[in-house]
């Protein structure tokens, strides 16, 4: 098989990657192929995001502490032989967003992971990488994103644990995008064996019927997501009511306004589901003003937001 050429081998998108207790160069960053987490997807991870503030001079991270909070909680669910405590990875990770000295916004990816070889069962020894590189925003943020009832159904918590952050549940969102994507959407909402509606693949989901913010409940096959509880936070401050109960496909068409809510989504509008409008189309009142306060928090001009980020 021919090698490309290096004409076709994009630039790596960031200096530095950190790799067991060394800051690499990007390309000399390697896991064997032989190794548990590679072979059987035995890892969890954690996404940060990173927002620069040109006005400030500096890089700020979003919830950094609930997130290796959260990464603590996998590794021990996943019953790795060594837990890496928060303060440690935390400061790894700062580490590695200095020595780049990124000037834009930037994706965190933070993966505890099995390292050893041996069977599927192997818990050790356990390896920590973080990879940081430039993140655009998602262009659905302000025009809205249209979504497919995907035919994938999301994973119980009986078979897989849904509010682990595992390598390897995210096959299942895969699969929805890749199908909803081929079929002309742009992303797609799972229902759980019960046939109400789960989450978007990788991302929890909201809807808007009078008023009400209303999602799915964390027993729904969901992640426990610190965005969700993020915008479940910042409704109370605005005085919009959440409702947590499960959701009937077709009242996603009947809801004024939907949108979904993840590290990586922020709090993107869903206009139109199975190509049928949701309310008129468009990015509605109540999406307007949770998007407001969320970047008046990420963009740290608000009071609080010092509350919410992580200065690097």
């Amino acid at each position: 098989m021919p090698s490309p050429s290096s004409a076709s081998i994009a630039p790596p998108p960031a200096r530095f990657i950190y790799l067991d207790d060394q800051i690499l160069p990007w390309e000399d960053a390697r896991v064997h192929v032989a190794s548990v987490g590679f072979k059987f997807g035995a890892g969890v991870f954690e996404g940060v995001r990173g927002y620069w503030n040109a006005d400030k001079k500096g890089l700020f991270l979003l919830q950094l502490e609930e997130h290796l909070k959260r990464l603590e909680f996998s590794q021990r669910f996943m019953r790795f032989d060594e837990i890496l405590p928060a303060p440690y990875v935390g400061e790894r990770a700062l580490e590695l967003l200095r020595a780049n000295a990124f000037e834009e916004n930037v994706h965190v990816m933070i993966t505890a992971f099995v390292k050893g070889y041996g069977s599927p069962a192997t818990t050790g020894p356990i390896g920590l990488s973080i990879v940081a590189s430039p993140r655009k925003d998602i262009v659905w943020t302000k025009s809205g994103c249209t979504a497919h009832i995907s035919s994938w159904q999301r994973v119980p918590d009986s078979a897989m644990p849904m509010r682990v952050k595992c390598n390897a549940n995210y096959q299942n969102g895969r699969l929805a995008t890749m199908q909803a994507q081929a079929d002309g959407y742009d992303t797609a909402i799972l229902l759980n064996g019960r046939g109400k509606v789960a989450e978007g693949p990788g991302m929890c989901l909201f809807m808007v019927r009078e008023g009400k913010a209303i999602t799915p409940p964390i027993t729904s096959d969901i992640l426990e997501s610190i965005t969700r509880s993020t915008v479940m936070q910042l409704c109370e401050g605005l005085g919009i009511e959440v409702v947590e109960r499960e959701i009937d496909r077709s009242e996603l068409v009947a809801a004024d306004e939907a949108f979904f809510c993840g590290t990586a989504w922020e709090i993107t509008p869903i206009i139109a589901v199975d190509r049928l409008p949701v309310g008129n189309g468009e990015v509605g009142p109540v999406v307007r003003r949770l998007q407001e306060r969320f970047f008046s928090i990420t963009g740290a001009r608000s009071e609080d937001a010092m509350e919410w980020l992580t200065p690097v």
